[in-house]
């Protein structure tokens, strides 16, 4: 493959990071065939800060639109949201998070992380967790990074239907049906 013109490159690279904000320069730099001293300078140049400020700020925007459940008990970090419809988030599988003996992840992070986000996509001032009918497809290692994306499927009344799906960099490890309900005072 022929070398892109940086005009060209720029433009790719902007439209990259603004479609997948979480992109590494490493990442960037394979995508784009170019070193990545070669990414970190047309950053600057265009004024695109590092990914985990980028990161930091995707996900501080998501937060704010928070109103179902308290911003810390979040488990991992919300990137997207849009009450009522969809969400992501992402949480790096740490030395903490995984059993000693073979390093893969204890399952209830990655519940805790796919159940949070369905919590989060509601948007009510209180909500439970009713119904969760969930699916372990592949372990998942110390380091990982894995992205749930939640989607509000249906809406009966004060219960919602979200499905959250959790990917590593490769396939699909997780997978969750959940019924969340609405509480209303009174």
């Amino acid at each position: 493959m022929a070398r892109v013109k940086k005009q060209e490159r720029h433009e790719i690279l902007k439209r990259q990071v603004n479609e997948k904000p979480f992109l590494t320069d490493e990442e960037l730099s394979k995508l784009l065939k170019v070193s990545i001293q070669t990414i970190r300078l047309d950053r600057t140049e265009l004024g695109i800060p590092e990914v985990r400020e980028r990161i930091r700020k995707v996900a501080q925007e998501a937060r704010e639109k928070v109103t179902t459940i308290e911003k810390d008990d979040l488990v991992g970090e919300l990137i997207e949201l849009e009450p009522g419809h969809s969400g992501v988030s992402l949480l790096k599988v740490t030395d903490d998070m995984v059993f000693a003996k073979n390093q893969i992840a204890k399952g209830h992070y990655i519940f805790s992380q796919a159940n949070s986000l369905a919590l989060a996509l509601i948007d009510a001032p209180m909500a439970v967790t009713g119904v969760a009918n969930i699916k372990y497809k592949v372990p998942v290692k110390v380091g990982e990074m894995l992205v749930a994306t939640a989607e509000v499927i249906r809406q009966r009344r004060n219960k919602f239907f979200v499905w959250v799906k959790t990917r590593n960099d490769h396939e699909e490890v997780f997978r969750a049906k959940f019924i969340v309900v609405s509480l209303t005072e009174g």
